[in-house]
């Protein structure tokens, strides 16, 4: 088997971030009391500002809150020593430092997230250890290539989501948790793995938990090991005599002699996320930012679940309490962020907020079986068809359904009847039959000097004797003055030609 370990050290300030209208202004969680809050991490702006963990938070605030000043640059070798400097060469700014509690459960929440996206490449993932995912994907690389395949598409959707993170790969799931806490990218397997585990420091091999009644490390540290490779030498026999049943389990499922039971994640068949905004938004165009991570989420999610949506709802917490639902439908199972994102903001075009917004939910509440778009060796048709598809799906959504319909055929002789409005925006493949024009004029005109010479027919129509519209009609392909192509009639035995429609 090979299992892969994520490692995410910054997933609490990196999941608050992603909720920020500007993740690059300063910002930091903080945790502690009330009187004494401290910083417990910081972006990188913060950082840049010299906010670091562990500080008094009014200090970090004044750090942020301080002018910044840069030096002036050296003065060219032509300019007088007494000139002034270059404008702008010194300036002085500050930025206020946000802030935001840290959440545990925030941290969880977005570990779960996080699996449900991992339950893309495989079955079995777990939350098994804290800050991290470990899931299999021996059985996964036949479908999704070599390792090193794997890997590079991990790590660019990772970093698609905003998430900082190390991975390991290792033939069980203990011993990828322990060598991601030194190592990123390391790919071993059964034959390396004693040796990657024997350089490991005993304060990164995972034995804090072992004993919950003494610091194991601590002991063993005192007894002069300092390496896992000093533990794998000694006779099992006298380690555990010594140390305790508890080290040698652990010892035996970083080798994988020890079996490991998990509990393996399975998502939730149905999505819901909920942005709360700090300010009431009064635009639709304030929605932008929070509805392009809600459906990044939802993408993450239905990738997951090997599903898409061809429906979902938006809700808007108003101030007062009230709520203001929003339905989006599409044409076609969809799961790409950047299509949900320009359907929904096409949609949103046409909604008139009913009060300023405090929250914005996304719910889809249930998933439809999703089909990848079908490729041939030459695309000419089919992406000319794609095309297509996509046009009549944004313009459903830009100017509803009930303002774009389809011709649909009907099994009736008489062509003012044989085509009607469609009840919906999808349209039934006309069979084949009769070469019929492709615009129908309102009523039959009589055209008696514009026909110049019948190229075709005739076609006799006979019909509608039964509901007193009866019709005897000789159908031709006529060219037209203006060298058009006109579909023309006559009653047989009478003189006199009416036109019905025209060909492109």
């Amino acid at each position: 088997m090979r299992w892969v370990c994520l490692l995410f050290p910054r997933l609490a300030l990196e999941g608050a971030l992603r909720r920020r209208p500007d993740p690059e202004a300063p910002f930091a969680l903080i945790d502690g009391p009330v009187q004494r809050q401290c910083i417990r991490a910081a972006n990188r702006a913060a950082r840049e500002r010299g906010v670091r963990p562990g500080q008094a938070l009014g200090f970090a605030e004044a750090l942020c809150n301080a002018p910044l000043f840069k030096a002036p640059d050296a003065a060219p070798l032509s300019k007088a020593p007494n000139s002034a400097p270059d404008r702008g060469s010194r300036s002085g700014s500050s930025q206020r430092l946000e802030t935001a509690p840290f959440d545990a459960e925030s941290v969880e929440r977005w570990r779960r997230r996080l699996a449900t996206w991992a339950y893309g490449f495989s079955a079995q993932v777990s939350l098994h250890y804290p800050h991290a995912l470990v899931f299999e994907v021996a059985s996964s690389l036949d479908l999704l290539g070599p390792w090193p395949r794997l890997e590079a598409r991990l790590r660019g959707e990772l970093g698609e989501l905003g998430f900082s993170h190390r991975l390991v790969i290792a033939p069980n799931p203990a011993a990828a948790r322990v060598l991601v806490n030194v190592h990123d990218g390391l790919a071993v397997d059964e034959n390396g793995l004693e040796s990657a585990l024997a350089t490991l420091r005993l304060d990164r091999a995972g034995l804090a938990g072992i004993d919950s009644d003494r610091d194991i490390v601590q002991t063993l540290n005192r007894s002069g090991f300092q390496r896992l490779g000093e533990l794998f030498a000694l006779p099992r026999s006298a380690l555990a005599r010594r140390f305790g049943g508890g080290l040698m389990r652990h010892l035996g499922e970083l080798r994988g002699e020890w079996p490991l039971a998990l509990d393996y994640h399975r998502p939730t068949p149905r999505f819901s996320r909920t942005f709360e905004f700090d300010q009431p938004v009064h635009a639709i165009a304030g929605l932008a930012f929070p509805l392009k991570r809600l459906l990044q989420e939802l993408s993450v999610f239905l990738v997951g679940q090997d599903a898409g949506v061809e429906r979902f709802r938006l809700q808007f917490g108003l101030e007062g309490g009230s709520v203001q639902h929003v339905g989006i439908g599409l044409l076609a199972v969809q799961r790409d962020p950047d299509t949900l994102l320009e359907l929904a903001r096409a949609h949103l075009e046409r909604v008139r907020l009913e009060g300023p917004v405090l929250s914005l939910t996304l719910f889809a509440p249930r998933l439809s079986d999703y089909a990848p778009t079908r490729r041939e060796l030459l695309e000419g048709p089919a992406r000319q068809a794609q095309a297509w598809a996509a046009l009549h799906q944004r313009l459903v959504a830009r100017l509803g359904e009930s303002a774009l319909r389809p011709l649909v055929e009907h099994r009736e002789h008489r062509p003012e009847m044989a085509v009607l409005n469609g009840a919906g925006p999808r349209a039934r493949d006309a069979s084949a039959g009769p070469s019929r024009p492709g615009w129908l004029v309102p009523a039959p005109q009589r055209c008696d000097g514009d026909v110049v010479q019948l190229l075709a027919g005739p076609e006799r129509i006979e019909s509608g004797w039964w509901d007193g519209g009866d019709i005897r009609r000789d159908y031709y392909l006529a060219q037209w003055v203006d060298g058009r192509h006109a579909w023309v009639w006559c009653e047989p035995g009478r003189q006199g030609w009416y036109l019905h429609g025209w060909f492109g």
